[in-house]
């Protein structure tokens, strides 16, 4: 049935027809769709705008159809126009002249809004969940390996060195600010939309503030042109979503390379690893590989609302049914996404021995030998120059700084003595960064415990 005929003569084409229809993909919002408008009949009744009788049989029968669609009893009409026509016309066809007063006061434009808010409301729920389930994998990791010291890295060159914890609550804060994100983008997506009409509101002494009680918003919108065009909750819930899967393509980055020959900081699960089909020795990080990769296609949902959105008028037009595609998709491959990466990383096997031996060589300690010249009286871009001839000097005896001898020490400068050896081993580099943000064992622990708090 179509809610639109009476308008038209002839039929819709049926190529057209398919081409128009979304209740292919629009049928996952039958929840949302059901439940506002058992809010919206309720309040039709409680202000007199359909016979009280009518509002409650229809509230009975949009239940009942909700529980059919959810135990399979009634399956969804694939040649439906969208779900809102399909639950429409279902009810109509139990109930009769009753359900046609459903749609009293309110426009397919107002209610798709509704039910898209309901569903990015409900996303960010369940999104924040699965962050969250992170963040406490990644507290409990760290706790067990802040004296495991590491060289941190810039440029993928060792540059000084650092502990696991401190590099692993890197991503914490990450992916605490994702989640801090998220409740904001949740502020702006709180807004009841169901009252604007088509465009213009309704000349229905409708009760808004009462349907936004009943389904639960903060607020209702402020303008029923906005209302309806307003697609801007949709972009800002997969910019976040895309910020989410730049921090997991980041760190599974890290984590492809750390497992490999050349690096062999760790060994990911077999539950999380594939073999290959010729090569009897391989061991691939795919689940890794696929959440990088993944990650151009939460973006490709991003650019695809922008460029959808950028050159509309006022108010609704039918380019914005694109909208659930790009949604639905961002949301589904994040919470896939966020499952996996949460129970690899739990699972993976960390290289003590291999990442301490990796934290002494590449000269991680120069920073720290220039400081303790600094701490002689030096300035800093003098000791700067000098460690850097050191280090030059230390690469042609093919040697780390802590193996040259302190007579070639005192070659390089005079200001050289025996304590230099015991401030620039990996263990006292780390130790002597204790500063709020630092690796030392005291600050990470530190950070944790405020980490545990942030989840309280």
């Amino acid at each position: 049935m179509k809610l639109w005929g009476g308008r038209f003569d002839g039929h819709i084409d049926e190529m057209a027809n398919h081409f128009h229809s979304s209740v292919s993909f629009d049928q996952r919002l039958y929840k949302q769709d059901i439940t506002g408008s058992i809010a919206h009949a309720q309040m039709l009744g409680r202000q007199g705008i359909i016979p009280e009788s009518d509002a409650k049989e229809i509230v009975k029968a949009l239940g009942d159809i909700l529980s059919d669609i959810e135990s399979g009893s009634l399956k969804i009409d694939p040649g439906a126009e969208d779900i809102h026509s399909f639950v429409e016309s279902t009810l109509i066809s139990r109930i009769g002249d009753a359900g046609r007063r459903l749609h009293t006061g309110r426009s397919r434009n107002d209610q798709v809004a509704l039910d898209m808010k309901m569903y990015v409301l409900e996303e960010i729920r369940d999104i924040t969940a699965l962050l969250r389930a992170l963040l406490r994998t990644l507290i409990n990791l760290s706790k067990q390996h802040t004296r495991t010291i590491m060289p941190g890295f810039t440029h993928l060159q060792k540059a000084q060195p650092i502990t696991l914890a401190h590099h692993i609550m890197a991503y914490f804060q990450m992916f605490r600010r994702d989640c801090d994100r998220l409740q904001d983008c949740r502020k702006r997506a709180d807004e009841m939309p169901l009252g604007a009409g088509a465009l213009a509101a309704t000349v229905y002494p409708i009760d808004r503030e009462h349907v936004k009680a009943q389904l639960g918003f903060s607020e209702i919108t402020a303008n029923s042109l906005d209302t309806v065009s307003d697609r801007d909750y949709c972009i800002e819930f997969v910019s976040c979503l895309s910020l989410i899967m730049m921090h997991l393509s980041r760190f599974c980055e890290e984590l492809i390379v750390w497992s490999t020959d050349s690096f062999g900081f760790i060994e990911i699960s077999d539950a999380y690893s594939t073999g290959s089909s010729i090569m009897p020795q391989k061991k691939n990080p795919d689940m890794a590989e696929l959440i990088r990769g993944k990650t151009g296609r939460v973006y490709g949902s991003l650019m695809g609302l922008l460029t959808m959105m950028k050159g509309l008028p006022l108010a609704y037009n039918k380019d914005m049914q694109e909208d659930k595609h790009a949604v639905f998709d961002a949301s589904d491959t994040v919470k896939a996404c966020l499952s996996v990466f949460t129970g690899m990383i739990s699972g993976t096997d960390f290289k003590k021995e291999i990442m301490y031996k990796s934290s002494l060589g590449g000269y991680t300690n120069a920073t720290d030998a220039a400081d303790w010249l600094v701490r002689k009286g030096v300035a800093f871009r003098d000791a700067h120059e000098i460690i850097g001839r050191l280090v030059r000097f230390a690469i042609s005896e093919s040697v780390m700084l802590q193996e040259l001898s302190l007579e070639q020490l005192k070659g390089i400068s005079e200001i050289f003595d025996e304590t230099i050896f015991d401030a620039i081993t990996v263990d006292a580099c780390v130790d002597a960064r204790n500063i709020p943000g630092g690796p030392a064992e005291a600050t990470v622990l530190t950070a944790i415990k405020h980490a545990e708090d942030y989840l309280k």
